[in-house]
């Protein structure tokens, strides 16, 4: 007999009588889920994440991967909901330089600070716990002043929301009643809090995931703050010591794919088939995060052997060197800011590093130039 994951409830919304799917509570019934299903997936997605962990032992700061690895995430994430911004332009931003895509680029950056507000709640004594009061307050910071600023930021929706096609009436998926989003959600935080349960860690974020889109307790911005549960998640059940993972490149990769597996736990009952599906795509964006770690230190031990061997190094060019993986696109005036030094002494470190082919000139004029470290950002944009 097939597991049956909800019922149906009639809801009222824009003059129409629709069906909307209330889930049933975690963890999925008759017949319950088993481990049995995925150990052998959620060995590997572990053993995935342990060398992953391992491999941040390459570098001399762990801090620059992880300024790359939450910009990744950041933009991936963004990109799924249609952002059209890229790395570089999120480069640009910080660098203070003019970007095209302003809008899409803030998007981004709400995302940042909205997972930096999630990581330090979660990582002081006395932060709000993984909940439901912690996910609002990331919803009031992702929609801050972007699209979607009108859509009740922060707050649990009032209404009944849909997902696909123009209407209520014909929408792919109709999430609970807005009466019921509170309570469902309260379940969720029962779940990820409870000290009782025989599933694996990752098996469960698999599961809340699933239920916090199904819930879709926002107006918008569902889809962001439901991966950043994610990391939230990844990081109060202590499976990687820092966010070096970026699964939503996995998500993105795969779109179809994961609505498709997360329409099937609705339609079908199917838990087994979505668990599956994100334990193979934590063991793939792990390996592949691992293999960047890698390509990226290689290219700073090799791009800093050749600084040192150069007899036009000195100490300005050696500190410059080492901040390039947090300010990739940078101006001579914000390196002697950064170094504290003056305007010339600045400019010669620049000049060292673009003689050596490390950093390059971006806009090929006298004044107001712009340099990046171009082969580290085409790498992180692999």
């Amino acid at each position: 007999m097939a597991r049956v994951s909800g019922t149906y409830t009639l809801s009222t919304t824009l003059g129409e009588a629709v069906r909307a799917f209330v889930p049933n509570l975690l963890p999925p019934l008759n017949p319950p889920l088993t481990d049995t299903s995925f150990i052998d997936l959620n060995r590997q997605a572990e053993l995935a994440l342990a060398r992953l962990a391992g491999v941040s032992g390459l570098v001399p700061s762990v801090d620059w991967l992880l300024y790359s690895a939450i910009r990744k995430e950041a933009l991936l994430t963004s990109q799924i909901e249609g952002t059209q911004a890229t790395l570089t332009d999120l480069f640009d931003e910080e660098a203070g330089f003019e970007v095209s895509n302003t809008d899409d680029v803030e998007e981004v950056t709400n995302y940042l600070s909205a997972f930096k507000l999630v990581q330090e709640q979660l990582r002081d004594p006395s932060g709000l716990p993984l909940s439901v009061r912690l996910l609002c307050d990331a919803h009031r910071v992702l929609l801050n002043s972007v699209r979607g600023t009108g859509k009740q930021p922060g707050e649990l929706r009032r209404s009944q929301n849909w997902i696909g096609g123009t209407r209520p009436g014909n929408a792919v998926f109709v999430p609970p009643p807005a009466e019921r989003v509170a309570e469902l959600l309260a379940d969720v935080e029962r779940f990820i809090h409870a000290d009782v349960t025989d599933l694996p860690p990752l098996v469960k974020v698999a599961l809340v995931h699933a239920q916090f889109e199904t819930i879709h307790p926002f107006l918008d911005g569902n889809g962001r703050i439901g991966r950043l549960l994610i990391a939230a998640l990844f990081e109060h059940w202590g499976l990687l010591a820092e966010p070096l993972l970026y699964l939503s490149g996995y998500l993105k990769k795969h779109q179809a794919e994961y609505y498709r597996r997360l329409s099937i736990i609705r339609t079908e009952g199917d838990w087994e088939s979505w668990v599956s599906f994100f334990l193979e795509g934590v063991s793939v964006a792990a390996s592949e995060a691992e293999k960047n770690i890698i390509e990226v230190a290689s290219l700073v031990a090799a791009d800093r052997k050749r600084l040192l061997q150069s007899s036009k190094s000195g100490p300005s060019s050696y500190r410059l060197f080492e901040m390039l993986p947090m300010m990739p696109r940078f101006t001579v005036e914000q390196v002697g800011q950064k170094l504290e030094t003056t305007f010339p002494t600045a400019n010669a470190a620049v000049k060292t590093l673009q003689d050596l082919g490390i950093v390059r000139e971006m806009t090929g004029q006298k004044q107001y130039r712009t340099y990046s470290y171009q082969a580290y950002i085409e790498l992180l944009s692999r």
